[in-house]
């Protein structure tokens, strides 16, 4: 944590002992959309005891977002504590490399994520939410916890997509392991004082054996695929075996391992929530509903979805991003500075920690009409080109940008087609109060009522 202090940056003042260390862990998301009214763009905010009090810079305005994550991400590497947690908890992939190792490891795993190439799991993608949407019959009472079902979905969507013909063994092991090690890495990255992950306390220890038992499963797994006496598959860890450069670089098994490891960590929870939250705006919102039911049955007329439908389902995208406004998946995206680096009106000192915040973005009245309303035609096509690049940012942006962006939004979209097709959706919860964990979360059950319509395939 930055011991600098900077009197031209405005913020909140917070209490004499603590500064706004309650408020920040009360409603972390709260707190920086209040500091952003009463302060401006660039806020500074203290937290923490005399002796232990930290500094934090965040950044709201979609210029400022644009230079921390492009124009001078240079300025703003991945050198605080949350991403140091994570690399020990996850190993040193794409989410957390930096420098010559970042740009290795990306022109090998690239070629992977093209939307050509990530199309072709479409099927899988689409077989997966029917399944799910074939055990909605049986849903006691014909409710469900959108939240629960999404995670479970993704879940096995990614284990799916990564390893093929191991996903059963692979799903057990992540469902019991990730949540686990999730904790130990939140808790860890915000501590004011940690232990040693070396020390035998009963945290250290679950979160050790948990990390134990998953990276043995994927070491299993990759060491089939490595066998060249094995028949050669087209899951993505296979290829990941596979990639190698125009030098003959390729990735050592333990580089495979934490590639696979940031996949499962950056795709399943964020897409769970992104659909969760889509869902539950369509449940609460029946004419937004109605009009993406119409598209999508317009287009299918009762058959599966495929990638090739996308193109034709441009209002159900449109849900699909409007969802992701209000509710980005990454709330908010550290960084801290290298150097003191001139944002806006004000100067950002060096080793700062510094937050660009997409849930205050998102809600910037100078892009964002009456921003808490749920709108799907912000997004049209003449829409988006007059806003700033960066008033809509929930993939991140610049050289860091998610590599797994149309996966993303290629899992949602198919996801919701299915569901749309197959149901009709009422809300049961209307007020949703969310929390910052590795990912956007609600506080409670996204309880839904599910119907089957009258189009449905599933009604035998």
């Amino acid at each position: 944590m930055t011991t600098s202090t900077s009197t031209r940056v405005p913020g909140p003042s917070g209490l004499p002992l603590v500064g706004s260390l309650l408020d920040l862990k009360r409603d972390l998301l709260g707190t920086l959309m209040a500091a952003h009214r009463a302060h401006g763009d660039v806020v500074r905010i203290t937290a923490g005891p005399p002796g232990l009090r930290s500094e934090l810079y965040a950044v709201f305005s979609a210029e400022g977002a644009q230079q921390v994550l492009a124009t001078s991400a240079a300025n703003f590497r991945k050198d605080n504590a949350f991403y140091q947690e994570v690399r020990l908890s996850f190993g040193n992939g794409l989410l957390t490399s930096q420098d010559d190792e970042y740009l290795r490891q990306r022109r090998l795993v690239q070629p992977l994520f093209t939307p050509r190439r990530v199309d072709r799991y479409a099927d899988a993608l689409t077989a997966e939410a029917t399944a799910l949407t074939r055990a909605w019959r049986d849903a006691p009472g014909a409710t469900v916890d959108l939240a629960d079902e999404m995670n479970e979905l993704t879940l096995r969507s990614v284990a799916r997509i990564l390893f093929g013909a191991d996903v059963e063994s692979a799903v057990d092991v992540i469902a019991r392991c990730f949540p686990v090690i999730n904790d130990y890495v939140l808790g860890r990255s915000y501590a004011p004082v940690t232990l040693p992950r070396q020390w035998p306390t009963p945290g250290n220890r679950r979160a050790a054996a948990a990390a134990a038992e998953l990276y043995a499963e994927c070491d299993r797994i990759i060491a089939r695929r490595r066998d060249h006496g094995a028949p050669a598959q087209e899951d993505l860890l296979s290829l990941l075996t596979r990639a190698g450069g125009e030098d003959g670089d390729r990735l050592d098994p333990s580089e495979v391992r934490d590639q696979v490891l940031i996949f499962l960590l950056a795709g399943h929870e964020t897409t769970a929530s992104s659909l969760s939250f889509a869902l539950h705006l369509l449940a609460r919102h029946p004419r937004e509903q109605r009009l993406a039911r119409e598209e999508v049955r317009g287009v299918l007329g009762g058959r599966a979805p495929r990638a090739e439908d996308l193109a034709a389902l441009p209002y159900l995208g449109q849900v699909v991003k409007e969802a992701l406004r209000l509710y980005p998946a990454g709330p908010i995206v550290s960084r801290r500075a290298v150097a003191a680096t001139p944002v806006g009106d004000h100067v950002i000192p060096a080793r700062a920690d510094v937050f660009v915040a997409p849930w205050v973005t998102h809600r910037h009245t100078r892009h964002w009409p009456d921003p808490e309303r749920f709108d799907p035609g912000r997004f049209t096509p003449e829409q988006e080109r007059k806003r700033h690049r960066y008033a809509w940012y929930p993939f991140g942006g610049g050289p860091r940008a998610c590599i797994g962006q149309h996966f993303s939004m290629l899992m949602s979209t198919l996801a919701l087609a299915v569901v749309l097709q197959e149901y009709e959706l009422e809300a049961e919860t209307h007020d949703v109060p969310v929390d910052t964990g590795l990912t956007l979360c609600s506080r409670v059950p996204l309880r839904c009522r599910v119907r089957p319509s009258s189009h449905s395939r599933l009604r035998t």
